[in-house]
């Protein structure tokens, strides 16, 4: 087959399948995630409102009973405070096992709440009592919470229980009682209901409401994180499939220079004999890259983990780097104070290099590399003297192609870092210096990379 008719390769193929199922894999668990941190902060409010409901429903029976000296039905009504307080316990519980809310159960607690205040009304003058608009502080909140048929379902139920107290309810003697003005038993109820009901439903609509903006909040940065993983995977993919297909070329290319270095005609001509060996030396190092890609992508063959420790891999780190940048003045400063063994992660050093090639760029006449230790928490600090990050990128660090530089592709370098160091369990920091110039902190845990001691086992 031609040059100009490559047969397309098998990764290319696998590229869109792969691309494909994994949003589709990702984008269902984002949603659900925030949506159940959604769920439980609103069972939440609607337990500390029944709290509320309970004390009231208490102050009111014992001003009603001793204040005013009006007969109750005592045990009904501490029965129905005993359920309520009885549902709170058990929703707690559920909260402390982190286990999901859904919808439905919002729709059932809402369904108890009123069906709770329909037997407290039933028991203290039925519509007459002038608590009974407490019924527009559960709708509205069904409103707010449930979706459109359990609201519909839960209005309905509204609408039952108060035209059956105005038909079936025990009369209050307390409720015929005459006065003038704000001395009137009836007037005071309402003005206190309707104080009661303004107030919380100020207080829980604002919450639920901020409920759902962080819900919408928390969506959109697990999407933004997602598609970011989707970029990595792409972009694993790719160099992961190009370093395969470069291995063949590469090869190829060392036996024939391999072979010129044998041929009199060519050796006899110094001049030629080292262009020849230069060539040599360039086709190992692109060797040497694609080995690492495929490493990054745990892909190589015949390849394990490399064990080492935290000098070597440090010390190596900054010769290898200022090893193939000898022009840079960088400065090395190892302050880690034991020497742990460790497993050398490959793509850690590629982001390490990442950072280092982006402080040389602005400023090739100094730059420092630093690591120490803060606690369990292995800190990496790339300091350089150039302009520093400009406000707008600084804002988006981290984010791919956000970059000054005019170039395609520009800005994936720390997109790549902040992605690595994630997902060893470690942050990264970026800041502008007062004295003039960036600097990069990588802080990563411990456990991510040390080898921990453990005792021999069997012989087997």
């Amino acid at each position: 087959m031609s040059a100009a008719d490559p047969a397309p390769a098998p990764w290319r193929e696998a590229l869109a399948r792969v691309f494909a199922d994994a949003s589709q894999r990702r984008s269902a668990p984002v949603v659900t995630s925030a949506i159940d941190h959604t769920g439980r902060k609103n069972l939440l409010l609607l337990i500390q409102l029944r709290w509320i409901a309970v004390a009231g429903q208490i102050l009111s029976i014992l001003v009603v009973r001793y204040g005013f000296g009006t007969e109750l039905p005592m045990a009904p009504m501490a029965a129905v405070i005993g359920a309520l307080i009885s549902l709170n316990l058990a929703s707690l519980l559920r909260l402390y096992r982190r286990t999901r809310v859904t919808p439905l159960e919002l729709f059932a607690a809402l369904l108890f709440d009123v069906a709770g205040l329909t037997v407290q009304l039933y028991l203290s003058g039925g519509t007459d009592n002038p608590f009974t608009p407490l019924y527009l502080l559960q709708v509205t909140l069904g409103a707010v919470l449930l979706e459109a048929w359990s609201m519909g379902a839960l209005v309905g139920f509204a609408i039952l229980c108060f035209a059956a107290l105005s038909r079936f309810h025990r009369p209050l003697d307390l409720l015929e009682a005459q006065g003038y003005g704000l001395l009137s038993p009836h007037t005071l109820g309402m003005l206190i209901c309707f104080v009661i009901n303004s107030v919380l439903l100020v207080v829980f609509v604002t919450r639920i409401n901020r409920n759902a903006r962080e819900r919408d909040e928390r969506l959109a940065y697990l999407r933004q994180r997602a598609a970011e993983e989707d970029h990595i995977v792409r972009m694993g993919l790719l160099a992961s499939g190009a370093a395969h297909e470069l291995g063949t070329p590469l090869s190829t290319l060392s036996i024939i220079l391999g072979d010129w270095q044998r041929m009199p005609q060519l050796t006899a001509d110094p001049e030629l004999a080292g262009e020849i060996e230069a060539m040599r030396a360039e086709v190992a190092r692109c060797k040497s890259i694609v080995t690492g890609v495929l490493l990054a992508a745990g892909e190589a063959r015949g390849e394990s983990a490399a064990v080492t420790t935290m000098f070597a891999f440090l010390d190596g780190l900054a010769a290898d780097w200022g090893a193939t940048r000898p022009q840079a003045r960088l400065v090395y400063e190892n302050g880690f104070d034991e020497d742990l063994p460790i497993v050398s992660e490959s793509t850690l050093r590629q982001g390490v290099f990442n950072v280092l090639d982006n402080a040389f760029e602005v400023s090739p006449d100094w730059l420092c590399f630093a690591a120490s230790r803060d606690g369990e928490t292995l800190v990496l600090r790339v300091t350089d003297r150039g302009p520093g990050f400009a406000p707008e990128i600084l804002s988006q660090i981290g984010r791919p192609y956000q970059s000054t530089k005019d170039r395609r592709a520009a800005g994936l370098g720390l997109f790549l870092v902040f992605n690595v160091v994630r997902k060893l369990g470690g942050v990264v920091a970026a800041r502008n210096r007062e004295s003039g110039g960036a600097e990069i902190e990588m802080r990563l845990p411990l456990a991510a990379l040390v080898i921990e001691d453990e005792e021999d086992g069997d012989d087997a």
